[in-house]
């Protein structure tokens, strides 16, 4: 049992809500921010209690902000918690809070859950995490719920726009003009899929390359020696380049 899941257990302050996998999932993500300077945003405060479930693990340096379209949650606030009262499906409330925050080391959406305040939430704040941050939707079950905008293989669903990102993931590789490279290619390092939520972790990537060391176990055939000969005097050359196809034929 990891801290989170252990506070949660013990919980005898306000009122959280979560499923218990869940739990794993944050720590494994979120660990290595604890006792940090950081800023984190979370999205549907509810009764307030995970936001003092965050205060509690990430430490004293940890500056939380909440977001909640419910007035009441504005009476929750206390020491390193601030919430705004808006709708996350709003776009220029989004953006009035953007300015009003630093960017952000994690951005938690657990707030309403409908496709639309999903999507329109990821399409504004995601640029507002910062660099090596980290970006989680949650309850992404709601995506197969036709009450909330969602539906098997319904392509206004979260999960399916956010297959999406595997491609631009990706894009590097695209020899597709309808594929080309994106800021989500060069700032997202990685996609995480888990029973219900979603994890984007972001870091700053260039064109990927590869490199070859050694000396080949076999005698090569004439034209991949020349292949990679070739790619011995050219380091940092892309798959792109066709290196691979000319050694291996593919």
């Amino acid at each position: 049992m990891n801290d989170l899941e252990r506070y949660f257990n013990q919980n005898d302050k306000r009122l959280i809500h979560k499923w218990i996998h869940y739990f794993d999932v944050y720590d494994r993500h979120f660990s290595r921010f604890r006792g940090q300077e950081i800023t984190i945003l979370e999205i549907g405060v509810f009764h307030g209690g995970s936001l003092q479930m965050w205060k509690d693990y990430f430490g004293d340096k940890a500056k939380i902000y909440g977001i909640d379209i419910n007035p009441e949650c504005k009476a929750l606030e206390e020491e390193n918690i601030e919430i705004f009262i808006g709708s996350q499906s709003d776009a220029k409330f989004l953006k009035e809070v953007k300015k009003k925050i630093p960017k952000v080391d994690i951005l938690i959406d657990d707030g309403g859950h409908t496709m639309e305040q999903q999507i329109v939430t990821f399409e504004v704040l995601f640029d507002h995490v910062k660099d090596n941050g980290v970006y989680l939707c949650e309850d992404l079950h709601t995506s197969y719920w036709p009450k909330y905008g969602g539906g098997y293989k319904n392509e206004a669903s979260f999960i399916e726009y956010s297959k999406n990102f595997i491609d631009y993931l990706n894009a590097y590789h695209s020899k597709d003009r309808k594929l080309g490279v994106s800021d989500f290619t060069k700032t997202v390092d990685s996609i995480h899929y888990y029973d219900s939520i979603l994890v984007l972790e972001k870091k700053k990537r260039g064109k990927p390359y590869d490199k070859q060391t050694g000396s080949p176990s076999y005698e090569l055939p004439k034209e991949q020696k020349k292949a990679l000969q070739k790619r011995k005097n050219k380091p940092g050359e892309s798959k792109g380049s066709g290196f691979f196809k000319k050694l291996f034929g593919k």
